[in-house]
């Protein structure tokens, strides 16, 4: 009979084998360029993934966008009914404008595939297609049936996929978010800070700044009196930034200003310290005479913590690393993902994807070798037994 270990092994060889091919069609998608705000890019480099995923058995619907390029929905077309499931969650938008691949190539050099869109988060993708194709060819059947959902509106927030995300997640017993590991020894990201969105307007009252300043209120006094109060509220011990990140205000040098505003960005590890910064942000009040604050929210993302469940999950990654001869460590992001969603409903490990550098960046790279442990690593989670 054989073991884990022996399971194991047999899926990094089976990967190892598929490394030209895992290469390839990193190339291909990486080739068609789908900036976020481009909705017609998505189209080709969604129907590479759709024809992936339908090869290996899966049955695949788009879900039209209204604001975006769409979204893609995968199952088994052969599924046990009554069987848990497990998420795959990825992106096929980047940061990159249309024409970059002119000024940065997509090169296969030195062991590493380098190009836009490779590290963030394409080859994180490539990595879960031919993790389920080895599971598949080496007849190994998951405990919980794989499923998938590619978004294209990551980059930005994720708008509008977050309710396909929400329902998804509900549904599942557990979550893998392919977005890139960190760090060079590609570290699984077990914890990721929350985002909160505050606009901040003060509405003051005109003058001349020369022949009567006395009657006016100036906003751009009480916004500066305001910034300041916001940014003691940092919290580095805590995890808890607040920045302010813009601001306006004013019309002229010689009028004392009626109108002044800002816009602030709010990182928080856990929902408690969200609700006590919402508490704080909202309660403060103007000290200038003449002068009125408005508060208002925008885009909240929670934060993904590390819950008993999630690192339940981070256990078994553990485990899985160690069979395939891989020592992971975990890391706390600033940034958000849509594992933060799923995060609020099941078992959610993020990470997953591949090993490089350079997200958002011209040195953006991710390295082959990685891609083969990782996609082994993803392989072996899926396997992993659903008893959380």
């Amino acid at each position: 009979m054989s073991t884990n270990g022996d399971r194991a092994a047999e899926l990094l060889a089976a990967l190892e084998e598929r490394r030209d091919r895992m290469v390839e069609m990193l190339v291909d998608v990486t080739s068609l360029e789908s900036p976020t705000d481009v909705l017609e890019a998505q189209l080709p480099v969604q129907r590479v993934f759709a024809d992936a995923l339908e090869a290996r058995g899966f049955t695949v619907r788009r879900i039209p966008g209204r604001r975006t390029g769409g979204h893609l929905y995968a199952r088994p077309s052969a599924r046990e009914r009554g069987r848990p499931g497990q998420l795959l969650v990825g992106h096929t938008d980047t940061v990159w404008p249309l024409g970059t691949l002119s000024a940065m190539p997509i090169r296969v050099e030195d062991g590493e595939v380098k190009g836009p869109g490779t590290f963030d988060m394409k080859a994180g993708l490539v990595q879960g297609i031919f993790a389920v194709e080895a599971l598949a060819d080496l007849g190994l059947e998951p405990p919980a049936t794989p499923v998938w959902l590619i978004n294209s509106d990551e980059e930005t927030g994720s708008p509008e996929s977050r309710r396909w995300m929400r329902l998804l997640a509900r549904n599942v017993a557990r979550t893998f978010v392919l977005e890139p590991a960190f760090g060079p020894e590609g570290r699984l990201k077990t914890a990721r800070k929350g985002v909160m969105r505050f606009n901040i307007s003060v509405r003051g009252r005109a003058a001349h700044a020369g022949l009567d300043p006395r009657a006016g209120a100036s906003a751009i006094t009480e916004l500066a009196h305001v910034v300041q109060e916001l940014h003691a509220m940092t919290d580095h011990e805590r995890g808890i930034t607040v920045n302010v990140g813009m601001i306006r205000g004013g019309t002229r040098p010689n009028v004392v200003a009626a109108d002044a505003s800002a816009e602030v960005d709010v990182r928080i590890m856990t929902v408690a310290d969200g609700e006590e910064m919402r508490a704080r942000i909202r309660g403060i009040e103007s000290v200038t005479p003449g002068t009125v604050v408005q508060i208002e929210e925008g885009i909240g993302i929670p934060p993904l913590e590390r819950t008993e469940r999630n690192q339940a999950l981070w256990d078994q990654a553990r485990q899985a690393g160690a069979r395939l001869g891989l020592s992971l460590e975990e890391f706390t992001a600033g940034g958000g993902s849509d594992g933060n969603t799923t995060s609020q409903f099941t078992a959610t490990l993020d990470g997953l994807g591949a090993i490089g550098d350079g997200a958002h960046a011209i040195h953006e790279r991710v390295t082959v070798a990685g891609m083969v442990e990782r996609a082994a690593l993803l392989a072996e989670l899926l396997m992993a037994p659903v008893d959380f």
